[in-house]
């Protein structure tokens, strides 16, 4: 059974157009009072939504499970250790470095990376790698010594036809596997919904599922408790 991340980006994308009440906190407390086993938190250079402040507070909050997102830069790398986040997952940042699947491309920049999850494991942080997912991504990820990895699901996501969706489970099947036989634990995000999730979620070597947009959406008609409810009941 995968575990349900809850990103809670989107909130703070409506607080940054100038929404009042549009509070992360409140979001994390109440996705965690839906059921939800984690929160995501996502923090990009010159781009964030989030402030070093909400992670912060997130940290004192959140009595699940706390992912921080950053690219592999040092300004947030050096953010995310003084935050003390229970995971941190790697995701490209501004500058050249993601492959066409979306993730982050560890090929040809490996020794870089692998300095960078030392730095977070000496400090007891579960580390994880969004990457495209691809067996060669894969083995690259176990090589710098990553504990997870994430898989982007975003060509999945943008498949236009059944049969091209089946193939796309099919393949995250395969190189969820081929993590887990590795030795990496395996997530997955980008794109997934209410109506998708299930098949992603009947992958049995996945153990989280990350959401974000698809539960804010839902949560505008029902209330965000209640979304984190029915997400839960499709990823459990």
């Amino acid at each position: 059974m995968a575990r349900l991340g809850v990103n809670i980006e989107a909130i703070a994308m409506i607080r940054e157009s100038g929404v009042t009440g549009a509070d992360p906190l409140t979001i994390a407390i109440l996705s965690e009072l839906g059921g939800a086993d984690g929160i995501v938190c996502p923090l990009r250079e010159g781009l964030s939504v989030v402030s070093e402040r909400d992670l912060l507070l997130l940290k004192e909050v959140v009595k699940t499970h706390l992912n921080v997102q950053i690219p592999p830069e040092e300004e947030m790398i050096r953010k995310a250790l003084s935050v003390g986040a229970d995971m941190v997952t790697l995701i490209p940042g501004k500058k050249p470095g993601s492959t066409p699947g979306g993730g982050l491309d560890i090929l040809g920049q490996g020794e870089r990376l692998a300095k960078t999850i030392q730095d977070f494991r000496s400090q007891d942080v579960v580390i994880s790698v969004c990457i495209e997912p691809n067996i060669h991504q894969v083995k690259a990820a176990m090589k710098i010594g990553a504990d997870y990895v994430e898989l982007h699901l975003g060509m999945y996501a943008a498949a236009e036809d059944l049969n091209e969706r089946n193939d796309q489970i099919e393949n995250l099947g395969s190189v969820a596997i081929a993590a887990q036989k590795l030795g990496l634990g395996v997530s997955a995000a980008h794109g997934i919904d209410y109506q998708n999730v299930m098949a992603v979620a009947g992958i049995e070597a996945l153990e989280e599922i990350n959401v974000g947009h698809a539960i804010v959406s839902r949560a505008l008609s029902i209330g965000m408790e209640a979304a984190v409810r029915d997400m839960v009941a499709l990823v459990h």
